[in-house]
């Protein structure tokens, strides 16, 4: 067979049912694009587009990645008892209700791989994390979608699509785009509104920036319920968003079962020495809260000065609003900001055309931006 026939058999509909076929919802799923890297001149001066720390990553994590590199040829350790040790120390957990993978995505997969399949449905806000869905549809199951109330999480709304098909319930708290969050006593409220064979994912990836008094990130539900489980991620204020590490926790019975579909060296060795070294630098976390505390009302006051609407963000990065409805404008502002090196994140396919996210960056990133922002709307 040459290559031609390769191509028209590859082309021709009346050959497709004779070749494997993905399972049932996997080809409904809109591939994930990440935040552009470059701006459109192939050059980047600051990359605010997805979220990660302008600090860098903990001195301590080059140390410890020394005693790793001198044995690649070697396994790493299938448990990731020296990460679920770290982290368990530091947040006073068991760390046999630890999970660890591939950054929280993985842990998020496994879970819809372990609780849900065809028939089953699961529940997830109208701007929350795409990934949700991705992995609703890829475990065969049906995403339902709850409408939010001021771009925050509506409690009612999700227990009002609850069904005897439900299985699970996607919370990103705080959320990302939206930078919103619910307060415990709302999240306490959904999950007593949950029948107890739903299991509720509380998403706590920008859980360490938010400094509410009402906000718990989900260790209280985990560790005290049977069908809570909470999500964290290295990737953002770690700054070891390359390594590709997150954890999860909750009850013995929901980590065993997902331990039994989770790859026996889901982890490098490398990725579990950085994270442990990682999670224990107290400073380097203070540090990175210090630096987004300063810039985040910062970057929200210089926005709103421009006549620019800023939803209130309790985490590493903000969503700003233009005036129109159809998303030129945006548009026409992330192409105005590419071309000068500035790369954030549009967000039409979190259903918000006309807005764009900016991570707090550095202060000379952050400057940068506004400033720019304000050339691009005083030329409009």
């Amino acid at each position: 067979m040459n290559d031609m026939t390769i191509a028209v058999n590859e082309a021709n509909p009346a050959g497709a049912e004779n070749r494997p076929q993905p399972k049932q919802g996997v080809l409904d799923i809109a591939p994930y694009v990440p935040g552009k890297s470059k701006g459109s001149n192939g050059k980047t001066l600051h990359k605010l587009s997805s979220n990660e720390t302008p600090l860098g990553t903990s001195k301590t994590v080059s140390a410890a990645l020394s005693t790793v590199t001198g044995a690649l040829e070697l396994y790493p350790d299938g448990n990731a008892s020296e990460l679920r040790d770290a982290i368990g120390e530091v947040y006073g957990l068991n760390p046999d209700r630890i999970i660890c993978g591939a950054g929280s995505d993985e842990i998020l997969s496994m879970l819809a791989n372990t609780y849900l399949g065809p028939g089953d449905e699961a529940i997830y806000c109208e701007h929350g994390f795409l990934v949700y869905e991705i992995a609703i549809r890829g475990a065969g199951a049906t995403p339902v979608v709850a409408p939010e109330k001021d771009l925050t999480t509506d409690v009612d709304a999700i227990l009002e699509r609850v069904t005897p098909k439900t299985k699970m319930v996607f919370l990103a708290n705080p959320n990302n785009p939206t930078g919103t969050y619910l307060p415990f006593a709302e999240v306490k409220r959904l999950h007593e509104g949950l029948p107890s064979n739903v299991l509720l994912v509380l998403d706590a990836a920008y859980g360490e920036y938010v400094r509410r008094n009402d906000y718990e990130s989900g260790i209280e539900l985990a560790a005290t319920t049977e069908n809570v489980v909470m999500t964290r991620t290295f990737s953002k204020i770690y700054g070891l968003a390359n390594l590709r590490i997150g954890w999860g926790f909750g009850p013995a019975h929901i980590i065993d079962a997902m331990n039994r579909i989770r790859g026996p060296f889901n982890m490098s060795g490398v990725a579990i020495a950085a994270g442990a070294a990682a999670v224990r630098d107290r400073t380097f976390v203070a540090d990175s809260v210090e630096h987004n505390e300063k810039w985040l009302p910062w970057v929200t006051e210089e926005l709103e000065k421009l006549g620019l609407t800023v939803t209130p963000s309790v985490g590493n990065f903000v969503l700003v609003h233009f005036s129109d409805e159809d998303g030129k404008r945006a548009t026409d502002a992330d192409a105005y900001l590419l071309e000068r090196g500035c790369v954030l994140r549009m967000v039409g396919n979190y259903g918000l055309p006309n807005a764009i996210r900016m991570t707090i960056g550095s202060e000379e990133a952050n400057r940068t931006v506004v400033a720019h922002l304000k050339d691009f709307l005083a030329q409009a």
